[in-house]
């Protein structure tokens, strides 16, 4: 009998050894994810381009599912959190649906962001190029999975468009219920979609469910890789400026940073703030722009390290402050 036992209680340490360390749990650990440097990011034609002697760099936040020892491992890690997966991902999302979601975020904040430092410096969005922008698309609405953030959209319905206010009247004329076709440009390549306007994503009245924005006066092309998500925006905006006007508003050093942006230049506040101020202190950045409202959990995450905070709620705030520095 007690051989019996011995035998028994082997097999629950094995098994219980086995679930911790191979059977991954809905569970996460949130850490520093990498700093990448944004201006090499950055492409521009038919514009001068001056570059900086410092560095601005974006920030981000890597996460991975954990087994029971990993939550282990990162509980006692003083730079990660652990998380539920309902804090990362909708209910019933699936891990492809968030990467997606996340890559369009991140699609779409470069385009806010490369409007913000056009507006600031010339006649944008007056003076524009052609065609109209995808700038996002409404979840559950005809667009959704079918135009994404940076398609070129040329004609609706064999009517040329060139603002978005031409765009958005087309579309606003269409009874419900209709059919649009759009002949769109996508990587240079030209394609058709067509899409029915009827109402969506919880709303009565009949939409494709896309946001537009007047087309860039000349080629921006910006490459974020796997990075998602909207909190780049910020500083490919602060970037893309600095390429865009002789001088350097780095003053040579390494400005790290994070923050939603608007198209009307104001800066929200983003998860992770913590983990992104690990991130830019382990590159070297002397200044952390962050947003007003992450300001007293990225005071938390600052402790001994050497790393100024600058808290920033609007792209000129970032300015005034560059500038004077």
């Amino acid at each position: 009998m007690r051989s019996l036992w011995k035998t028994v209680l082997g097999a629950l340490v094995i098994g219980v050894i086995v679930f911790s360390g191979y059977v991954y749990l809905p569970y996460y650990s949130i850490g520093p994810g990498p700093a990448r440097e944004v201006q090499p990011l950055i492409q521009i034609e038919g514009h001068p381009r001056y570059e900086s002697q410092g560095r601005f760099v974006l920030t981000s936040v890597a996460f991975a599912q954990l087994t029971a020892f990993g939550i282990l491992r990162a509980w006692l890690d003083p730079d990660e959190a652990v998380v539920g997966r309902n804090v990362l991902y909708a209910p019933g999302e699936t891990v492809q649906q968030e990467h997606q979601r996340a890559i369009s975020q991140m699609d779409q904040s470069k385009l806010d962001a490369a409007s913000v430092a056009l507006h600031a410096l010339t006649a944008y969005p007056k003076a524009h190029g052609d065609g109209v922008l995808v700038e996002g698309v409404v979840s559950g609405c005809a667009a959704d999975g079918e135009l994404y953030p940076g398609d070129l959209i040329r004609s609706i319905d064999g009517t040329t468009v060139d603002t978005r206010r031409q765009a958005s009247a087309v579309i606003q004329a269409a009874p419900s219920g209709s059919t649009l076709r759009f002949d769109i440009t996508v990587d240079g390549q030209p394609h058709q979609v067509s899409l029915v306007r009827e109402p969506c994503g919880g709303r009565q009245d009949p939409l494709v469910g896309v946001s537009l924005m007047n087309s860039f006066p000349f080629a921006i092309t910006i490459s974020s890789g796997a990075i998602g998500g909207p909190s780049a925006g910020l500083m490919f905006a602060l970037g893309l400026y600095d390429l865009l006007t002789p001088g350097d508003l780095t003053g040579g050093r390494t400005i790290a940073g994070t923050g939603e942006i608007g198209v009307d230049g104001t800066v929200y506040p983003i998860g992770g703030v913590g983990e992104k101020v690990v991130a830019a202190a382990a590159d070297h950045a002397t200044v952390f722009l962050v947003p007003t409202d992450n300001l007293a959990d990225a005071k938390r995450a600052v402790g001994d390290r050497s790393i100024q905070l600058v808290p920033i709620a609007t792209f000129q705030d970032a300015l005034t402050y560059l500038q004077a520095a």
